[in-house]
This record gives C-alpha cells, structure tokens and sequence, in this order.
C-alpha cells in the first residue's frame, strides 16, 4: 500500500517543477482573457473613432467609383493605386489594429508575464505517434473542451440574441430611413452586441482563467517520491552530505592536533576537558585558544602535550569557562585575562621566562 501512495500525485508543484514547466512554455493562461479585452477594446475604439472611420472608408470607397471611368488600366498604375488603396486602408484601420495587437499582447504578458521559449515548436517523435494523438482526441480534457467551447457559444449568443431582440421593434422604420441612417442604426446595434458580449465574456474570462491555473496546477502535481528526488538534487543526498560534514570535521580536528605543540600551557579539570592556549608577547594582543577538547580529543591534546614538553595545569573553573564561552582560534575574553595570566605566569616561572602581560 505505501508504495502505491508514493505513486498518486498528492504533492503541490515545487518552485522549480513550476519553473521547468515555464521554461517548456507551459504557462496557465486563459484565451478568454484576451478575446474579451480583444472585443471590449474594440467596441471602445469604434464607439469613439467610428464616425471617422466610417467616414474615411466611403470617401474611400467613393474616390474608388468615382475613378472607375478614367482607371489607367496599364500593369504600373494598377501597381501604384493598389499601393496607395493599401496605404490608405491601414492608415484609417489602424486605431483598430493598434489598440487590437497592444491589449492582445497586454492580456497575455498580465497572464504569464514576459516568456520566451521555442520549446513547444522543437521536434519530438511523441508527436508523431498516432496512438498518442489519438489518446488526445479521445481523452476527458478534450471532451471538456468541447463542452466548454458548446457553452460558450450558446452563452455568447444568447447574449447576442437577447440584445439583438430588444431591437427588432425598430426594424419596420427602416425602411423609411436613408441609407446612412440605416448604416448608423446597424453601427450603434453591433457596438451594443460588441460591448454586452465583452462584457459577458469577461465573466466567462475570469472562471476559465481560475479552471486554468487550476488544472495547470492539478497536471503538474508530484508524488512523494519526486519531491523526495528533487530535494536530493537540490540540497544533496543526505548520506553524501553527512560524510562530507564528518570529513571536514576531520579535517578540523587534524589542523586543531597540528597546532597543540605550538602551545604554551594546556588547562585541563583534570580529566574531561583540555584547552590550549599560546601566548607571544609583543605579537598577540592576548592569549589564544588554539585548540580544546573534551573526553577522547582532550586525552589526545594531553598525550600530544606531554611528548612536545607541554606543561599541563589544573584549573577546574578555568577550563570549564574557557570550553563553554571561547571557540578554536578565540583569543581569551578580557574577564578571563587575569585567570589566565596567572596561569601563564606559573608555566613560565617553570621555564625560566619573564611573566606575561597579556
């Protein structure tokens, strides 16, 4: 049973699965969210420059026919006058395109943020296989999507019809209107259409968006197992670090041994704890800790001591204080100076030297 556990995909998405997933471009992110800015920017852009553009397309159109009789029909002008038509269209079209491509690109980049990747157009034999393309026709996502996009089109034109019905009264007085009359009666019914669908699409925007990052979330879940592997990746086998940690500690322990016979005294409470201190006057503002110990590592700082004619002195309340507040390579705190001094002072009355000043 534990190992069938490990396997179900119970485990949130690491910071770096969701990073790998982006790299690949597999962001959460809603085409809804863009379509229904798409059309909302646009309802906007001709509910403000319509009669512009309107007006600038049938004078276009206008200096079309009006040009019919006199066209040079030779292969240059026919050239020149499409380039021109060509130039005109976009210049009257453009507040459309404009503010089109800038609330497209605005609605993606507020979704996933600024992601460039060629990953999902590298190829791989996996897409090629027919058995799996068929998988994707036939799986529950993609008869989710089909409901979905059902659903959608009968929300979105039920919306449309209900608007489009609260105009159907005003149908019969066309035609008693002047042909403009009839184009501006059919601008304000489609900006009305355009601006209840965006709005209606927005609601729908904001649910498909939440599905979105929800699934995304759902399809890159981990098992146990994988967190577990990750973890190892990133931080380093367990094992491979606790050796590395008792290797260094031996390491340490070795440099510490190296420098006892450079002592002046060790300080022992006889038994359990050792420190050795070194004192050069005129180079050292103080007295040193180079190296302590306790039990085993004591035995060898005192074994070390008596081959190199070290003096060992008994100070219970010395070393105790000196092992718990000073670490290796601590000069001695300016409480402990006296105590120790006198130490130092005794050792060197033994050799003959002159009483320190730490």
């Amino acid at each position: 049973m534990a190992g069938k556990n490990d396997q179900e995909r119970t485990e949130q998405p690491t910071a770096k699965k969701l990073q790998k997933a982006r790299e690949k471009g597999q962001v959460p992110k809603s085409q809804e969210v863009s379509s229904a800015f798409i059309i909302l920017t646009g309802a906007a852009v001709l509910l403000t420059a319509g009669p512009w553009i309107f007006g600038s397309l049938m004078d276009l159109m206008q200096g079309i026919f009006q040009q019919l009789g006199t066209l040079n029909t030779q292969k240059e002008s026919i050239r020149t006058l499409l380039a021109d038509l060509f130039v005109r269209f976009l210049i009257i079209t453009a507040p459309i395109l404009i503010s089109v491509a800038v609330v497209g690109i605005a609605a993606n980049l507020a979704q996933v943020g600024f992601l460039f990747t060629l990953e999902p157009f590298s190829p791989k034999l996996s897409k090629f296989n027919p058995i799996t393309g068929a998988k994707k026709f036939v799986s529950l996502r993609s008869l989710m999507e089909l409901i979905k996009s059902m659903l959608k089109i009968l929300y979105i034109g039920g919306i449309a019809w209900l608007v489009l019905r609260g105009e159907m009264e005003a149908l019969p007085s066309l035609m008693e209107m002047s042909v403009g009359q009839i184009v501006s009666f059919i601008g304000i019914v489609s900006l009305k259409v355009m601006f209840y669908v965006s709005l209606a699409m927005l609601v729908l925007a904001a649910i498909d968006f939440t599905y979105q990052r929800w699934q995304h979330n759902k399809d890159l879940k981990m098992t146990k197992q994988e967190v577990k592997d990750e973890r190892k990746q990133t931080e380093g086998d367990p094992k491979v670090k606790s050796r590395i940690r008792q290797v260094q500690r031996e390491m340490a322990a070795r440099r510490m041994m190296a420098a006892v016979p450079d002592a002046d005294v060790i300080i022992t409470n006889p038994t359990h704890i050792a420190i050795a201190i070194k004192y050069e006057s005129g180079e050292m503002f103080a007295p040193q800790i180079v190296a302590k110990g306790a039990g085993l590592i004591a035995e060898r700082i005192k074994g070390i001591a008596l081959e190199n004619n070290i003096p060992v002195v008994e100070n219970k309340p010395l070393a105790r204080t000196l092992f718990k507040t000073t670490e290796i390579n601590d000069f001695v705190p300016a409480d402990l100076y006296r105590a120790v001094a006198e130490v130092l002072a005794y050792v060197y009355r033994l050799k003959g030297r002159h009483k320190p000043n730490p």
